[in-house]
């Protein structure tokens, strides 16, 4: 049984502020290790259910934030970036389960350091109308593959934004927001002991779980962050204005839509 782990780092226990997720600074270095931690329990949780293969991908910012010589032997690690289908590059049809590990809830909502993909460049994602957090777009990606998430771990946020997406999912909330910058948390140990118990019930009621499928076509909207941002991205021939802040996209698929997100978060450099 192979497993899939996709892994940010905002919904770790002992998360908070923005420092953490930026490399360059002491809190960053002690937010990885606590990500890869997570991450491991994650790990030992799947082999404890049944799983036979675990492959984790680096899915937060630069994407190489898991150090590799802490993480659980077991596992194969995927880094860096720009990669395919970015926070699920590697997920195919073959994968029993995906995982997603330090999630967040979406731009524009409750929770601790929310936000879809890139902060600085959306301010909301939606695909055929749906608001998006990332678990929902990529828990998209993976139900167009046949792969059901069986596992979500982040604050209560995420939980009360995603959990319903993902019917017969485990969800382990290892914190709870006190604001976008504050949260209650779990202590490490007691957050590794609850994602690894979830993890291992996760696999041994898979039964249960479901693909979540929006069906396609596909209608992207992106609320970009301000109007010169929008300017620049319209001028992309496919593009609609929609707004002045919104520009949309068709896609055939959700990898598409995947896609022309990655690409708007690229260009919303140029802005910087």
């Amino acid at each position: 049984m192979k497993i899939f782990i996709s892994a940010d780092i905002e919904g770790v226990a002992g998360v908070v502020a923005p420092a953490q997720g930026a490399p360059g600074n002491v809190e960053y270095e002690r937010a990885r290790r606590l990500m890869t931690e997570e991450v491991n329990a994650a790990i030992a949780g799947a082999y404890d259910g049944g799983a036979t293969e675990v492959v984790v991908n680096d899915s937060h910012g630069p994407m190489i934030n898991i150090l590799p010589e802490l993480l659980d032997p077991r596992a194969d690690l995927i880094l860096g970036r720009p990669k395919p289908t970015y926070m699920c590059a590697g997920l195919d049809s073959s994968f029993a389960a995906v995982f997603f590990t330090g999630y967040h809830s979406g731009a524009g909502q409750n929770g601790v350091l929310s936000h879809t993909v890139n902060g600085f460049a959306f301010t909301g994602i939606r695909v055929n109308k749906i608001d998006c957090a990332e678990a929902t777009l990529y828990g998209a990606y993976a139900g167009s593959l046949g792969v059901p998430v069986a596992l979500l771990t982040g604050d209560d946020q995420l939980q009360q934004q995603c959990a319903a997406l993902f019917p017969g999912a485990q969800v382990a909330v290892v914190k709870t927001a006190l604001g976008q910058r504050a949260a209650r948390a779990m202590s490490p140990t007691n957050a590794h002991a609850l994602i690894r118990a979830s993890a291992s019930a996760a696999l041994r009621k898979l039964g249960p779980c479901e693909p979540y499928v929006i069906g396609a076509p596909y209608r992207l909207e992106l609320d970009l962050s301000s109007v010169a941002l929008a300017d620049l991205v319209a001028g992309i021939p496919v593009a609609t204005r929609i707004a002045p802040r919104t520009v949309g996209f068709k896609a055939p698929t959700m990898a598409g839509v995947i896609g022309w997100i990655g690409a708007v978060g690229a260009m919303s450099a140029q802005m910087r």
